[in-house]
């Protein structure tokens, strides 16, 4: 019974650790740049895919790949921020026609980012083999691959909060999703912590696909789901909250894992099924103002 116990625990928590990292790029994408990008799964999986080429091809340890689709990711998706979503946003009379319209760019954004992927690595499964040894935990055993990418998860994500609750630049972010009006007046540079928020958004969903690639196959075709998945996250915990969506994450993840234990194929239906009760319960989510 405890190894049983365990193993659900262990699989739920590195399920909660990935969603809850690629959750907190979107929540910071939408409640800062109010930009619900539907494309944000696209991420996830460039930087799997990516990290696939470099570890087979040039033979580059997956860890170390971070120091190279990290900053790609942050770039690139920067630069759509200062393109793309910079131009709707000047052009929308409202915030409320600008998120329509971002929305609207970012299903775009989505297939021709899937459409590339696919000119590039092809729709074949990809997997490559790392660190998976198994490893014991109180008679429950896990490949040491998964355990690390539960351990690089949290530490992650918890990095991450810090820069924004300890820094400067972290505040002047908090700020801009909190009144932008008040934040410009106090001398923040609105149009850059925009384009820095969707930056980092893109960079934690890269570094959750690096992540998903050492213990899960990988393909073109990914994103969507995680995308789905990632916006009933950021649900759960609260628009904009980034605790929440640690805690929605790793909820969802022990929900899931939990599913799967009884019923493998219906883990995606129980997700929606808490959605929808969130949104009839509880909208504003666990941590939503």
């Amino acid at each position: 019974m405890l190894v049983q116990v365990l193993d659900i625990l262990i699989a739920g928590l590195l399920l909660g650790g990935i969603y809850a990292l690629i959750s907190v790029g979107l929540s910071l994408q939408y409640g800062v740049a109010r930009v619900l990008n539907v494309a944000h799964g696209e991420f996830m999986m460039l930087g799997a895919l990516a990290t696939w080429s470099l570890n087979t091809v040039f033979g580059l340890n997956p860890l170390v790949c971070m120091a190279v689709c990290g900053p790609v990711a942050f770039g690139l998706g920067y630069g759509l921020d200062r393109t793309v979503f910079k131009r709707l946003r000047t052009s929308s009379p409202s915030l409320a026609v600008f998120e329509g319209n971002s929305m609207l760019a970012s299903f775009g954004l989505l297939f021709i980012i899937q459409n590339l992927a696919a000119i590039v690595w092809g729709t074949e499964i990809r997997a490559y083999t790392f660190l998976t040894y198994p490893v014991s935990v109180f008679g429950a055993l896990f490949a040491a691959n998964r355990l690390l990418t539960l351990a690089f998860a949290v530490v992650l994500g918890v990095v991450f909060y810090l820069f924004l609750a300890r820094t400067r630049l972290g505040r002047a972010i908090r700020a801009a999703a909190q009144d932008p009006g008040a934040a410009a007046l106090m001398g923040v540079n609105i149009n850059r912590v925009l384009a820095l928020c969707f930056g980092f958004g893109a960079l934690m969903a890269g570094l959750a696909g690096l992540l998903v690639s050492m213990s899960y196959p990988v393909h073109t075709t990914m994103g969507l789901e995680y995308t789905i998945i990632t916006i009933i996250v950021v649900v759960l915990g609260g628009l904009g909250s980034i605790p929440g969506s640690f805690i929605g994450g790793f909820t969802l993840g022990l929900i899931g894992s939990i599913v799967t234990k009884i019923e493998p194929g219906l883990s995606l239906a129980s997700y929606y099924l808490l959605f929808m009760l969130l949104l009839w319960i509880k909208p504003t989510g666990l941590m939503g103002k």
